[in-house]
């Protein structure tokens, strides 16, 4: 820290160490080392980055380079993220979702501005714009054969349980009309090439569909993930009665496990390798030719140790289908083995850890009848 008196420095390290404050306000990145010296939060780089984006509300220093005066320091004294935490996260709905340092931009500048700018979370009952039950309005949809991205009205209804959209604005019938409980919404800002770009699936005849959208306005796009969230909350407390709170929070929108490129062969295992995407969604791993394709050209079902899956690194002797890459990882089911390969080693790794924390949990009743229902079809 550069400047300022023994008296102050001192006391404002003695605040900076308390265990409220070590981790990031916003975010819960570890060790934060800037903070609000009008919130009296203490934030992390990327947060702070956030916050002066948004100056009327939120004036933030460095607590390693900026001179800190005696009133300054007194302020984050008095408050400090508990005290903050206490009056800005007052009356989060249960299905909001918080973001953490791992999540895109748009996720975690949205909360920050709904916080301290917006100020949504501090009066009990106040009326959001993702709590109503019904959303209506226009997303940037991408097409499935030509992949452009073109306007199409959405709308999301809790009263029908479900998310409609439709091609034209004055079309009658929908596309597509989707039960809520089978939506997925996970942001994807990098694949989708748009910074508010947002992948929606859901099952269709027990299958993965995808529809990807965007819209111009973060805050918009944040509100419809929500609204989604929301929907699928309260339709599930009715579906569940007894289930808590928690519970029914657990099973809202969820992001993947993992996605990347690797390699596969067919199930004789005699066949080339074909470069893939694969998408791996819990329990289900599925492929795809181009990672914006609506639909998978196949899925794996990912079960349980004790029901004898397992992930081993490497390929069975005598592999011989060829293969350009070669990091090897070998899924073994009660019925057949899957073989993959990956371009780096840490791709290789990053792969079996996604796969074993899977098969190292026991399955529930519902994917007992996924699972039927893979071998059924195979």
């Amino acid at each position: 820290m550069a400047g300022g008196n023994e008296r102050s420095m001192k006391a404002l390290k003695e605040v900076w160490k308390r265990a409220e404050n070590s981790l990031c306000a916003d975010c819960g990145k570890p060790d934060p080392d800037w903070a609000s010296s009008t919130l009296g939060v203490f934030v992390c780089l990327s947060c702070s980055g956030i916050h002066r984006n948004i100056p009327s509300i939120s004036k933030v220093k460095s607590l390693k380079m900026d001179y800190w005066d005696d009133a300054q320091v007194q302020f984050l004294a008095k408050h400090g993220n508990a005290v903050t935490k206490a009056v800005y996260e007052a009356h989060i709905p249960i299905y909001y979702y918080q973001p953490t340092y791992n999540d895109c931009q748009v996720l975690r500048e949205q909360w920050i501005r709904a916080k301290y700018e917006r100020k949504e979370f501090t009066e009990p009952g106040k009326q959001l714009p993702y709590s109503d039950g019904v959303k209506e309005g226009i997303l940037w949809k991408r097409g499935r054969d030509n992949g452009q991205f073109l306007p199409r009205k959405f709308l999301l209804s809790e009263r029908e349980g479900c998310l409609k959209y439709f091609t034209k604005q004055d079309a009658k019938e929908p596309k597509i009309n989707v039960k809520i409980d089978v939506i997925n919404a996970t942001f994807q800002p990098e694949k989708i090439g748009n910074p508010n770009g947002l992948q929606i699936t859901y099952l269709k005849d027990n299958k993965t569909r995808n529809i990807f959208v965007y819209h111009e306005s973060g805050k918009e796009v944040v509100d419809w993930f929500n609204a989604i969230r929301s929907v699928q909350f309260h339709y599930l407390k009715v579906a569940f009665p007894i289930a808590s709170d928690n519970e029914i929070k657990n099973r809202l929108t969820r992001n993947f496990l993992k996605e990347g490129y690797m390699e596969k062969t067919g199930p004789k295992q005699r066949e080339a390798f074909k470069k893939r995407w694969f998408t791996l969604d819990h329990r289900r791993l599925m492929y795809f030719k181009d990672p914006l394709d609506a639909f998978a050209k196949g899925e794996v079902f990912v079960g349980s140790g004790e029901n004898g899956y397992s992930v081993q690194k490497g390929l069975p002797s005598g592999t011989q289908g060829n293969f350009s890459w070669h990091y090897g990882i070998t899924i073994v089911t009660p019925d057949r083995e899957y073989l993959f390969t990956c371009e780096t080693e840490a791709d290789q790794l990053e792969w079996i850890r996604a796969f074993t924390s899977v098969i190292n949990q026991a399955m529930t009743p519902q994917e007992y009848a996924i699972e039927a229902y893979f071998k059924f079809k195979s």
